[in-house]
């Protein structure tokens, strides 16, 4: 069965609440073995894609992963880019900036991690943590050496269109950008940091910070509700993801990504007339 992607994307201009986007649907697949395959199903022609990705050597795909604490981020980029060559994808995760990082502009420190052509690059979080958390902890400005760092309204409008031109420049330049966005319910967060505390080989996993920003829980649903609005453009729309069916989101995002790299219409290089003229010799060489 093939998902309709489109369904979970944000419009070029649409206003967001997420309080009328679906944190979980009904199962895509009737029993786990149904869901291994389709995810199968998934995995392998992307496999497939992205050693094309790699022959060609003209575009890169950068995948984005923005959510709230135990929304899924690792377990779906673990499943869905199983299959992928490792020496082809790179992961980046992003925490709070270091002092090096705040010396330069909110976007410098991603930048350096961008994909190279042929590659998939994945952001386990990103640039967009400065409108996001930054504007739900509005002190974190002053860390930054802002020349006006008074947090108004428009701190975060000029953030936005900086980013939107960003995607805009590397979209002109070859980078495909997927935006993912797994949204979880408030209730499915807590039962997930439950389990982080009752089972023991997920209690590595637990924060006590997760705890604390669970009170801030309103204020980052409005703040990703207007980044998700100002930033889902027709080149680099924003999926919205229900996250909390693990097996939902993850085949979800697996047909988005799918999706992106079948619209690079790739393909393996062609080899010119000469070349074949010199492979052919070669192969004589060889056979002898």
């Amino acid at each position: 069965m093939k998902i309709d992607a489109q369904a979970y994307k944000v419009g070029e201009g649409e206003a967001v609440d997420l309080g009328l986007w679906a944190t979980k649907i009904d199962a895509l697949c009737k029993s786990k073995k149904a869901y291994r395959k389709q995810l199968h199903d998934h995995v392998e022609p992307l496999s497939d894609q992205q050693r094309m990705l790699y022959a060609s050597n003209r575009h890169a795909l950068l995948v984005v992963f923005q959510a709230m604490d135990t929304a899924g981020k690792d377990g779906a980029i673990r499943h869905v880019m199983s299959g992928v060559n490792p020496q082809g994808c790179q992961v980046f995760s992003f925490q709070h900036p270091s002092a090096r990082e705040l010396l330069h502009d909110f976007l410098w420190r991603t930048t350096r991690d961008l994909p190279e052509r042929g590659r998939i690059g994945i952001f386990n979080r990103s640039y967009y943590e400065e409108v996001l958390i930054v504007r739900v902890h509005r002190e974190l400005l002053h860390s930054e050496s802002l020349p006006d760092p008074a947090p108004d309204e428009s701190v975060w409008q000029s953030r936005f269109r900086s980013i939107v031109d960003l995607e805009r420049h590397l979209h002109a330049n070859g980078t495909r950008i997927v935006k993912v966005f797994l949204h979880l319910s408030k209730e499915e967060q807590r039962k997930r940091l439950l389990a982080r505390i009752d089972e023991p080989d997920k209690n590595w996993k637990f924060s006590a910070a997760d705890i604390a920003e669970r009170a801030y829980w309103d204020d980052y649903m409005l703040a990703y509700g207007h980044a998700l609005a100002a930033t889902s453009t027709a080149d680099t729309p924003w999926f919205i993801v229900p996250a909390d069916d693990k097996h939902n989101a993850r085949l979800i995002v697996s047909q988005i990504v799918l999706d992106a790299m079948l619209g690079l219409k790739l393909s393996y290089p062609v080899v010119s007339a000469a070349r074949r003229r010199e492979l052919k010799a070669i192969r004589k060489q060889l056979a002898k």
